[in-house]
């Protein structure tokens, strides 16, 4: 199922009039990110707390040390993506990251402190897919620009960063309540902001009012920031300035 690519080039195409059209759709286990989330919730028009619970499913995996939110397939027989149809998919313009760069396969990680990410491709070559018997012919790089991958893998690389790094959480007894906060910081981007803006929060931390005015507003803008949040409260690291006044005596 997994082949490397000879010569940087891979012969691909997939269209409506193709026999196994949409065959890929059925019977995922699609990991979502974050920034996945906020295309899809933001296309269907819905608060991050309705969108989790009526399209994923969240897993806990023991080799992980976080928990992943994996899209929910329907309860068909073939149990087909939520959004998928007879004309191909309904959100095509805010799939997640994984459909966009099928049948290319990437691994890729960020180790601390690096500016660069490490990454291997390869092709998801499986059996029922025609798509590589048509005679279109890429280039890694052209199918990452023709699929809109650069932006996603600029924003999933920043997350990518967090969940790989080796750094310990810390004493046991806060393990808990650091994975609670990783997992709102992450998917659930609403609850966040009422975090923020609800709490003791910008009291205790200083940011800036042109960021916080993004921050109230702004999806993008707001999952970034909570990225140095977690690097914060997971790892320790210096991303967000306590207020001085906040700083016990």
């Amino acid at each position: 199922m997994f082949k490397p690519i000879t010569g940087n080039k891979f012969r691909f195409r997939c269209h409506k009039d193709i026999q196994c059209f949409t065959e890929c759709c059925s019977d995922l286990n699609l990991v979502l990110t974050p920034y996945d989330i906020i295309r899809i919730k933001n296309r269907l028009g819905l608060p991050s707390d309705d969108f989790l619970t009526k399209y994923t499913d969240t897993r806990f995996d023991n080799k992980a040390r976080f928990p992943r939110v994996i899209l929910k397939m329907n309860k068909d027989k073939n149990k087909k993506c939520p959004f998928v149809s007879s004309d191909g998919c309904t959100i095509y313009q805010d799939r997640p990251g994984a459909c966009r760069i099928y049948p290319i396969g990437r691994a890729a990680m960020k180790p601390d402190g690096k500016t660069d990410t490490c990454e291997h491709f390869f092709i998801v070559q499986e059996k029922h897919c025609l798509g590589f018997q048509e005679d279109k012919e890429w280039t890694i790089e052209e199918w990452m620009k023709n699929e809109g991958l650069d932006k996603y893998n600029t924003m999933n690389d920043k997350w990518l960063e967090i969940i790989t790094s080796p750094k310990n959480l810390g004493r046991e007894k806060e393990t808990a309540q650091k994975i609670q906060m990783f997992f709102m910081a992450s998917y659930n981007l609403d609850k966040f902001r009422k975090f923020i803006f609800e709490s003791n929060f910008l009291k205790l931390f200083e940011i800036e009012p042109a960021l916080k005015e993004k921050l109230f507003s702004d999806d993008v803008e707001l999952m970034k920031f909570a990225f140095d949040w977690l690097k914060f409260s997971l790892y320790g690291d210096k991303t967000i300035r306590i207020r001085p006044e906040a700083i016990p005596s």
